[in-house]
């Protein structure tokens, strides 16, 4: 082209042939360089693309201002008087007409403290950069879009908005980040929108959902959807005043584990809403005695039967039961009634799904290159890549994100121990050692590290959950004592023993007695919490009432006799939902739960022992405030193999009532059975596994004991009562 020489000429080179091409055929990179409004000779000129029109005009100050139509189909340009804004009037082929407001006569959205802060890996409000934003813009109300892709050569919004036209909507790229971003006018709530992202080699990716979007499509549809999370009238604020005192090491934790899916279901098999937990799922916790509801994980995720724990949406609350507003419904009964919420959280890996992160800008982004990193070959997921500062933050974000717009109360940090080791489940040669040589993910430990220090310092109340199966140490310990920083974790070796031990015969059990006892060797070596969760009721291991031994009667007694020994036993408590009653069938997570079995007397005494355990446990400090102190455990009874029994005292502060509690593992009634007490007089015998509210046989001590002056099992006191079979036994001091 030869220069220019005045108006025409100026459009001419600025809308070049090849470059009408490009916008046309939905490869140009860079719209807002040629369509808006640009000075071009010495005039304000509006360039509009819009494939459906034969005609053009700008509104503007009254005026109707006709374009002229350029280089091609669907492309126009006027000249447009002054600086005033405008919208712009299209006309199709069958004379219909529409008014639109042009996206690229709107300046950028986020400002530069963000582009710092993305760009540092610093920004742990992230969600409020990215993602899609309800919002008003230059006077119009319209859709924020912003998204990171450093690698891509392209990227457009498109939706139902835009006829999923990818040529409509190319986004501004914002510098050095690698964010693209654009405000659309007139788009708003409720709207279904994906990125098309170009690779840097030219090639087209598949339609990715929004890795910040705040909704989604129901599946198998899994298009991200516009939600204004902005403006919930919270009526909490009495329980985040208070609850740092009801999440702390020392208080009464016990944990209410739920897949919202299959807790209840409704008419023809409808899953429950957000709105109805807030009812029923609040209203039957809080009669439970349960302090916490644990959530199976509800980042949206596309598989049913992943159960959550293969998330692509980790910012968007499953629409499965509503949308996000009616899951704040749901926190905030939960915190009106006294109930904390903690929510299952997958930062671990992601599934493969083409519309998610995989290869989002045609590169290895969220994840490793190498398979060796950056693939699990249990799950058929990928690994996070930790390493990288902007992956750190979106991870650490999403955390916070939870306990900020969703006034969350803690997150259980789902498989911890496959992020910990470089070789979890490798064979030789199938992992990569790190710096040193060695098998410990660096970066993994360093970003939990950094989640804990983020989540507790924006949010003293709150708490974190780690389910770890190694030994790896101080995971509980603060980070400033070299620990991982969390403030639970899931005893899974005491799961995994005593349930063993349950399994056997009684016959057997004096056989395997450490497996009862082993677990006080080291459970005030973490903030502990004893597990009984989904993982144990799935593939094949049946249920708690199956994996009893027994006819009905004597596993209903042996549940009853376990559960006392694990209210009884120092470490906060989970239970998963249907084995408070004893479903008799393995989870299905496609079908709810057991609740005929309520009919059935055993399993009705089991819902009631249950609902009693809380009340006691949380009634009586001896039984929690020392959960994770040794001086709050003293054995009276651990060596008793042949008989099967055991018996402890626990302690809580000076002022504190003891509580000693015995187990008789065995179906053999012991009359006569002497144990030491702290002190002489009478003590109450304030719960018995086998009475018949429980559906036991009503043996026991007729409500109390008298201790008298003598030695024994090293207390200065000792009493002779009946220990009843398969049963545990409170006793507390009685006034």
């Amino acid at each position: 082209m030869g220069m220019a020489t005045g108006p025409d000429s100026a459009l001419t080179d600025h809308l070049t042939p090849e470059v009408a091409e490009a916008i046309r055929s939905g490869t140009h990179d860079n719209l807002f360089a040629v369509l808006g409004p640009h000075l071009l000779g010495g005039l304000r000129r509006v360039i509009a693309f819009d494939p459906g029109a034969v005609a053009m005009a700008a509104l503007c100050d009254g005026q109707t201002i006709g374009l002229v139509p350029v280089a091609g189909g669907g492309l126009f340009a006027g000249a447009m008087p002054g600086e005033a804004p405008y919208t712009l009037q299209g006309t199709g082929p069958d004379g219909a007409v529409w008014q639109m407001e042009d996206p690229y006569r709107f300046a950028p959205v986020l400002g530069e403290i963000d582009e710092y802060l993305i760009g540092e890996g610093t920004h742990h409000a992230l969600w409020r950069a990215l993602g899609a934003h309800v919002c008003d813009h230059q006077a119009v109300r319209g859709t924020h879009f912003a998204v990171w892709a450093p690698d891509a050569r392209r990227v457009a919004v498109v939706g139902d908005f835009n006829g999923w036209d990818g040529r409509r909507h190319v986004m501004r790229r914002r510098g050095a980040t690698g964010v693209w971003e654009i405000f659309l006018p007139g788009v708003g709530e409720g709207v279904a929108y994906k990125y098309q992202i170009t690779g840097a080699d030219g090639a087209p990716l598949p339609l990715k959902a929004d890795p910040l979007g705040f909704g989604s499509q129901h599946p198998p549809e899994n298009a991200s959807v516009v939600r204004d999370i902005g403006g919930y009238g919270w009526r909490d604020g009495g329980w985040m005043k208070t609850r740092a005192g009801r999440n702390a090491r020392g208080a009464p934790i016990s944990i209410y584990e739920v897949h919202l899916g299959s807790w209840r279901r409704k008419a023809k098999g409808r899953r429950i809403s957000y709105r109805e937990a807030a009812k029923e799922l609040v209203g039957y916790a809080t009669e439970m005695g349960f302090t916490h509801l644990e959530l199976l994980p509800v980042s949206e995720y596309p598989f049913d039967g992943s159960w959550g724990y293969q998330p692509v949406g980790l910012y968007a609350p499953t629409v499965r039961h509503g949308p996000p507003h009616e899951f704040r419904d749901l926190v905030d009964a939960a915190h009106l009634a006294g109930l904390g919420v903690i929510l299952d959280w997958v930062p671990g890996h992601f599934p493969s799904d083409a519309h998610g992160l995989a290869q989002f800008d045609g590169t290895a982004l969220y994840e490793h290159a190498d398979p060796k990193e950056g693939f699990h070959k249990d799950w058929n997921t990928l690994i996070y890549n930790y390493g990288r500062r902007e992956v750190k933050n979106f991870l650490i974000a999403n955390a916070l994100y939870w306990l900020e717009e969703y006034h969350i109360d803690g997150l259980r940090v789902d498989a911890v121990a496959s992020m910990l080791y470089r070789d979890y489940s490798r064979e030789p040669g199938q992992w990569v050692p790190n710096k040193d040589g060695g098998n410990h993910n660096y970066e993994a430990i360093e970003f939990l590290r950094a989640m804990n220090v983020a989540a507790y310092g924006a949010h003293p109340g709150i708490l974190t959950v780690a389910e770890e199966s190694t030994s790896f140490p101080k995971v509980s310990a603060p980070v400033h004592e070299g620990g991982l920083g969390f403030g639970f974790k899931w005893n899974m070796g005491w799961m995994n023993d005593t349930l063993s031990y349950m399994a056997e015969d009684p016959l057997n059990r004096k056989h395997h007695h450490d497996k009862v006892t082993f677990g006080l060797h080291y459970a005030f070596s973490e903030n502990y919490v004893l597990p009984i969760s989904h993982d144990e009721v799935v593939h094949g291991k049946g249920s708690m009432y199956t994996r009893m031994p027994g006819d009905h009667a004597t596993k209903l007694a042996n549940l009853r006799a376990y559960y006392g020994f694990m209210w009884g036993h120092p470490g906060k408590k989970l239970l998963f939902m249907g084995q408070e009653f004893g479903q008799v069938l393995e989870w299905n997570h496609d079908a709810e739960i057991g609740w005929h079995h309520l009919d059935d007397p055993g399993h009705k005494g089991l819902q009631r022992l249950v609902r009693d355990l809380n009340t006691l446990y949380r009634g009586t400090p001896a039984l929690h405030v020392k959960d994770a102190e040794p001086d709050g455990f003293e054995w009276l009874e651990g060596g008793d193999a042949d008989q099967s029994v055991i018996a402890w005292i626990r302690r809580g502060d000076a002022a504190d009532k003891p509580v000693v509690m015995l187990t008789n593992f065995t179906p053999v009634e012991r009359p006569g059975y002497r144990i030491g007490l702290p002190h002489v007089g009478p003590w109450r015998e304030a719960l018995n596994t086998e009475a018949g509210l429980y559906g036991g046989a009503n043996r026991g001590n007729m409500g109390r004991i008298d201790a008298r002056a003598g030695e024994s099992h090293g207390q200065p006191a000792s009493a002779r009562l009946y220990l009843p079979p398969l049963a545990t036994l409170f006793l507390i001091p009685d006034d």
